[in-house]
């Protein structure tokens, strides 16, 4: 019954069976609805074509590549390739399933492709969000715990003294991304929500520093 929860239900009912290519608990149902209630956020104040961006969000990670993997960076292309395969049979033309094909490419950190229709900007931001505030620290961490991660280097937890390493420490992902990711979104409204979801990153490192006895924080502002 997940359809119910997009407008465009009986499109929804037909792409949703193939939106995942792989599940984790970042990566899953219940991330996918998170996604979309951003985009509906960020649509509500920023307009926005909402057929292309239900079938942009619900395809958005039809194919799944590792993190670690040297080919994550091209996670979205193939997913955007699946997702052109999935409209066409749905006798989609081939100028809307261009643009989800384009907002699909451009929603991911790793592929660097630079968002340039309304809908792309919307679902970057929408999906971007879901990686700060609170469900960004969960993701975080339960992420690093499937690599088997610790959770941050108990000799040194900010990295002063060694290289950063967020394949190793979960903590350290927070400098290597987290903390960057507020200042590179594409909507006014995404820009205002990421901000309040930015504020919650810097408060949770600050108060895990110091329940574990460190006070200094190396390139988080």
């Amino acid at each position: 019954m997940l359809h119910i929860h997009f407008p465009h239900p009986k499109l929804a009912q037909a792409i949703l069976p193939y939106a995942f290519d792989a599940r984790d608990g970042a990566h899953d149902e219940a991330h996918l609805l998170r996604v979309w209630r951003n985009v509906a956020q960020i649509a509500r104040y920023e307009g926005g074509d909402t057929e292309i961006l239900v079938a942009a969000t619900i395809l958005h990670d039809c194919v799944w590549i590792d993190k670690a993997s040297p080919e994550r960076g091209r996670a979205s292309r193939l997913a955007a390739e699946q997702a052109d395969k999935i409209l066409s049979v749905l006798r989609w033309p081939d100028d809307r399933r261009s643009q989800v094909c384009h907002s699909i490419e451009a929603h991911s950190f790793s592929a660097g492709i630079a968002p340039i229709s309304l809908e792309a900007k919307i679902l970057q931001d929408a999906d971007r969000l879901d990686a700060i505030g609170w469900i960004g620290i969960a993701r975080c961490i339960y992420l690093a715990g499937t690599r088997r991660a610790a959770i941050y280097d108990p000799e040194d937890p900010t990295a002063v003294r060694r290289k950063l390493d967020d394949s190793s420490y979960a903590l350290d992902h927070f400098q290597t991304k987290l903390f960057g990711l507020a200042d590179n979104f594409c909507t006014a409204t995404g820009r205002e929500l990421a901000a309040q979801r930015s504020t919650r990153l810097h408060e949770f490192y600050d108060g895990l520093l110091g329940e574990v006895g460190c006070g200094v924080r190396k390139n988080s502002d």
